[in-house]
């Protein structure tokens, strides 16, 4: 019965870590659109390496955000660890982030600045949901509490629907199906 309640709980805590990482992540994307620009602006530097630098700038300030806010309750893995992970992830979300500005810009040849900041856009939207899933499940993990408590609640749900609908199945069948008794036995006679 408590698997019930457990389950709204974990979707709870699911949009308080999605909230939090957005307000993170927010944060990242005006450090990463403001170097950008600002790069782009006062610098000869090409779109795509102005990128990777602002991308990289955000990198350093979403870590701290991220481990100090948004995963402080986590656990602790060692640091060296969790840095090199996040660093690797990172690493790869910045690929994705600048793949696309790169592909639009000379690939496409759509190179203006508000075409390179929409691009820019895009890629740190599509680089967010790989960043979201590889932070939470491979560097930020759950206490390993979170996971049974989950898997009880589905469990309890399933139990409680499968126990149902196997009463109604056998209450159906017993009005249904005609009692098969074993040969050689007569029917009762009602007196």
């Amino acid at each position: 019965m408590g698997g019930r309640h457990a389950l709204p709980s974990q979707l709870g805590k699911l949009y308080r870590e999605v909230a939090k990482f957005g307000l993170v992540g927010l944060s990242g994307i005006v450090v990463n659109i403001a170097v950008f620009n600002l790069v782009r602006a006062t610098t000869d530097v090409q779109t795509v390496r102005a990128s990777v630098i602002a991308t990289g700038a955000a990198i350093l300030g979403n870590y701290i955000g991220f481990r100090y806010f948004t995963y402080r309750d986590r656990v602790h893995s060692s640091r060296r660890r969790e840095l090199t992970l996040f660093l690797l992830f990172s690493a790869i979300g910045l690929l994705i982030e600048n793949g696309v500005l790169f592909a639009a810009t000379y690939g496409l040849g759509l190179d203006s600045p508000l075409l390179n900041n929409f691009f820019k856009f895009v890629g740190i939207g599509v680089a967010t949901l790989f960043r979201f899933w590889s932070y939470r499940t491979w560097i930020f993990q759950a206490a390993a509490v979170t996971t049974p408590v989950l898997a009880g609640a589905v469990h309890g749900v399933f139990t409680d629907v499968a126990h149902g609908v196997f009463e109604e199945v056998e209450t159906l069948a017993l009005r249904t199906v005609p009692r098969v008794r074993p040969a050689g036995q007569r029917e009762a006679q009602p007196r």
